[in-house]
Protein backbone atom coordinates (compact mmCIF):
# COMPACT_ATOMS: atom_id res chain seq x y z
CA UNK A 1 0.00 0.00 0.00
CA UNK A 2 2.81 2.39 0.82
CA UNK A 3 4.43 1.57 -2.53
CA UNK A 4 1.20 2.73 -4.21
CA UNK A 5 1.02 5.93 -2.16
CA UNK A 6 4.67 6.71 -2.92
CA UNK A 7 4.20 5.90 -6.63
CA UNK A 8 1.26 8.32 -6.85
CA UNK A 9 3.22 11.03 -5.04
CA UNK A 10 6.29 10.58 -7.30
CA UNK A 11 4.25 10.58 -10.51
CA UNK A 12 4.90 6.91 -11.37
CA UNK A 13 1.11 6.57 -11.29
CA UNK A 14 0.23 9.77 -13.16
CA UNK A 15 -2.96 11.76 -12.80
CA UNK A 16 -4.07 9.85 -9.72
CA UNK A 17 -4.55 10.47 -6.04
CA UNK A 18 -4.93 8.20 -3.07
CA UNK A 19 -8.27 9.23 -1.62
CA UNK A 20 -8.14 7.06 1.50
CA UNK A 21 -6.37 4.11 3.06
CA UNK A 22 -8.99 1.90 4.61
CA UNK A 23 -8.39 -1.12 6.84
CA UNK A 24 -10.47 -3.60 8.74
CA UNK A 25 -7.70 -3.88 11.35
CA UNK A 26 -7.04 -0.98 13.75
CA UNK A 27 -3.43 -2.10 14.21
CA UNK A 28 -2.62 -2.42 10.48
CA UNK A 29 1.01 -1.43 9.98
CA UNK A 30 0.27 0.72 6.92
CA UNK A 31 -2.12 3.11 8.65
CA UNK A 32 0.53 5.21 10.46
CA UNK A 33 2.73 5.23 7.34
CA UNK A 34 -0.17 6.49 5.21
CA UNK A 35 -1.04 9.15 7.78
CA UNK A 36 2.61 10.29 7.87
CA UNK A 37 2.34 10.81 4.10
CA UNK A 38 -0.75 12.97 4.51
CA UNK A 39 -3.24 10.34 3.34
CA UNK A 40 -6.48 10.10 5.24
CA UNK A 41 -7.04 6.75 6.94
CA UNK A 42 -10.11 4.99 8.28
CA UNK A 43 -10.73 1.73 10.08
CA UNK A 44 -13.95 -0.19 9.49
CA UNK A 45 -13.71 -3.06 11.93
CA UNK A 46 -15.49 -6.33 11.37
CA UNK A 47 -16.61 -6.68 15.01
CA UNK A 48 -17.96 -10.16 14.29
CA UNK A 49 -20.45 -8.85 11.74
CA UNK A 50 -21.49 -10.78 8.66
CA UNK A 51 -19.27 -10.14 5.64
CA UNK A 52 -22.10 -8.45 3.70
CA UNK A 53 -22.80 -5.94 6.48
CA UNK A 54 -19.11 -5.12 6.86
CA UNK A 55 -18.66 -4.76 3.11
CA UNK A 56 -21.67 -2.41 2.89
CA UNK A 57 -20.00 -0.07 5.38
CA UNK A 58 -16.72 -0.23 3.47
CA UNK A 59 -18.46 0.51 0.17
CA UNK A 60 -20.32 3.43 1.74
CA UNK A 61 -17.02 4.80 3.06
CA UNK A 62 -15.31 4.39 -0.32
CA UNK A 63 -18.19 6.14 -2.07
CA UNK A 64 -18.07 9.02 0.42
CA UNK A 65 -14.46 9.58 -0.71
CA UNK A 66 -15.44 9.24 -4.40
CA UNK A 67 -13.10 6.28 -4.91
CA UNK A 68 -12.92 5.07 -8.52
CA UNK A 69 -10.43 2.21 -8.17
CA UNK A 70 -9.99 -0.07 -5.15
CA UNK A 71 -6.52 -1.53 -4.62
CA UNK A 72 -6.35 -4.32 -2.07
CA UNK A 73 -3.08 -4.87 -0.23
CA UNK A 74 -2.99 -7.37 2.60
CA UNK A 75 -6.76 -7.56 2.76
CA UNK A 76 -7.26 -11.16 3.78
CA UNK A 77 -10.97 -11.58 3.18
CA UNK A 78 -13.05 -12.62 0.19
CA UNK A 79 -15.28 -9.75 -0.92
CA UNK A 80 -19.05 -10.08 -1.00
CA UNK A 81 -21.05 -10.01 -4.23
CA UNK A 82 -22.40 -6.61 -3.17
CA UNK A 83 -18.88 -5.17 -2.86
CA UNK A 84 -17.90 -6.59 -6.25
CA UNK A 85 -21.07 -5.17 -7.83
CA UNK A 86 -20.29 -1.71 -6.43
CA UNK A 87 -16.92 -1.61 -8.23
CA UNK A 88 -17.20 -3.90 -11.27
CA UNK A 89 -13.84 -4.31 -12.96
CA UNK A 90 -12.39 -1.69 -10.61
CA UNK A 91 -10.96 -3.77 -7.76
CA UNK A 92 -7.34 -4.92 -7.95
CA UNK A 93 -5.40 -7.28 -5.73
CA UNK A 94 -1.79 -8.34 -5.49
CA UNK A 95 -0.93 -11.94 -4.64
CA UNK A 96 2.51 -13.43 -3.89
CA UNK A 97 2.45 -16.18 -6.51
CA UNK A 98 2.30 -16.63 -10.24
CA UNK A 99 -1.42 -17.20 -10.40
CA UNK A 100 -3.20 -19.44 -11.09
CA UNK A 101 -0.56 -21.36 -9.12
CA UNK A 102 -0.81 -21.26 -5.33
CA UNK A 103 -3.90 -19.14 -4.58
CA UNK A 104 -4.94 -18.40 -1.03
CA UNK A 105 -2.81 -18.27 2.09
CA UNK A 106 0.86 -19.22 2.40
CA UNK A 107 1.63 -19.00 -1.31
CA UNK A 108 5.40 -18.95 -0.73
CA UNK A 109 5.19 -22.05 1.47
CA UNK A 110 3.10 -23.75 -1.21
CA UNK A 111 5.70 -22.86 -3.87
CA UNK A 112 8.58 -24.23 -1.80
CA UNK A 113 6.67 -27.43 -0.98
CA UNK A 114 5.91 -27.95 -4.68
CA UNK A 115 9.57 -27.58 -5.60
CA UNK A 116 8.98 -25.00 -8.33
CA UNK A 117 11.93 -23.17 -9.90
CA UNK A 118 10.05 -19.88 -10.27
CA UNK A 119 7.69 -18.03 -7.94
CA UNK A 120 6.60 -14.42 -8.11
CA UNK A 121 3.67 -12.09 -7.80
CA UNK A 122 0.50 -11.30 -9.69
CA UNK A 123 -1.75 -8.25 -9.88
CA UNK A 124 -5.26 -9.23 -10.91
CA UNK A 125 -8.79 -7.95 -11.08
CA UNK A 126 -10.88 -9.26 -8.20
CA UNK A 127 -13.88 -11.43 -8.93
CA UNK A 128 -15.95 -13.85 -6.87
CA UNK A 129 -13.23 -16.52 -6.88
CA UNK A 130 -10.27 -16.73 -4.53
CA UNK A 131 -7.33 -15.11 -6.35
CA UNK A 132 -8.94 -16.10 -9.64
CA UNK A 133 -9.80 -12.87 -11.43
CA UNK A 134 -8.28 -11.82 -14.75
CA UNK A 135 -4.52 -11.25 -14.55
CA UNK A 136 -3.15 -7.76 -15.25
CA UNK A 137 0.58 -8.33 -14.73
CA UNK A 138 3.05 -10.77 -13.22
CA UNK A 139 6.68 -10.71 -12.15
CA UNK A 140 8.86 -13.82 -11.79
CA UNK A 141 11.30 -14.49 -8.97
CA UNK A 142 13.72 -17.45 -9.10
CA UNK A 143 13.41 -19.98 -6.29
CA UNK A 144 16.87 -20.73 -4.91
CA UNK A 145 17.91 -24.08 -3.51
CA UNK A 146 18.59 -22.50 -0.10
CA UNK A 147 15.38 -20.44 0.01
CA UNK A 148 13.26 -20.35 3.11
CA UNK A 149 9.74 -19.03 3.24
CA UNK A 150 11.14 -15.78 4.68
CA UNK A 151 13.85 -15.29 2.03
CA UNK A 152 11.53 -16.08 -0.86
CA UNK A 153 8.83 -13.82 0.62
CA UNK A 154 11.29 -10.94 0.93
CA UNK A 155 12.37 -11.19 -2.72
CA UNK A 156 8.76 -11.46 -3.89
CA UNK A 157 7.79 -8.43 -1.79
CA UNK A 158 10.49 -6.35 -3.52
CA UNK A 159 8.90 -7.21 -6.85
CA UNK A 160 5.38 -6.56 -5.54
CA UNK A 161 6.45 -3.00 -4.68
CA UNK A 162 7.48 -2.47 -8.31
CA UNK A 163 4.73 -4.42 -10.04
CA UNK A 164 1.65 -3.10 -8.23
CA UNK A 165 2.24 0.58 -9.14
CA UNK A 166 3.00 -0.43 -12.75
CA UNK A 167 -0.22 -2.42 -12.97
CA UNK A 168 -2.31 0.35 -11.40
CA UNK A 169 -0.86 2.83 -13.90
CA UNK A 170 -1.73 0.45 -16.74
CA UNK A 171 -5.32 0.14 -15.54
CA UNK A 172 -5.73 3.88 -15.02
CA UNK A 173 -4.25 4.57 -18.45
CA UNK A 174 -6.71 2.06 -19.92
CA UNK A 175 -3.90 -0.10 -21.28
CA UNK A 176 -5.75 -3.00 -19.75
CA UNK A 177 -9.22 -3.33 -18.35
CA UNK A 178 -11.61 -6.01 -17.36
CA UNK A 179 -14.34 -6.27 -19.94
CA UNK A 180 -17.63 -7.98 -19.21
CA UNK A 181 -17.78 -11.27 -21.01
CA UNK A 182 -19.85 -11.01 -24.16
CA UNK A 183 -21.23 -13.83 -26.21
CA UNK A 184 -21.61 -13.70 -29.93
CA UNK A 185 -24.86 -14.88 -31.29
CA UNK A 186 -25.18 -17.01 -34.39
CA UNK A 187 -28.79 -15.95 -34.82
CA UNK A 188 -29.59 -14.46 -38.21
Amino acid sequence: MIALVDAVRSGRIPEAEVAIVLSDQADAMGLPSAAERGVETRVVQRRGRPREEHDREIVATLRSYEVDLVCLAGYMRVLSAEFLAAYPGRILNIHPSLLPAFPGLDAQRQALAAGVKWAGCTVHFVDETLDGGPIIAQRKVPVRDDDTEASLSARILEQEHELYPEAVAMVLNRKTKQEPETRKSNDH
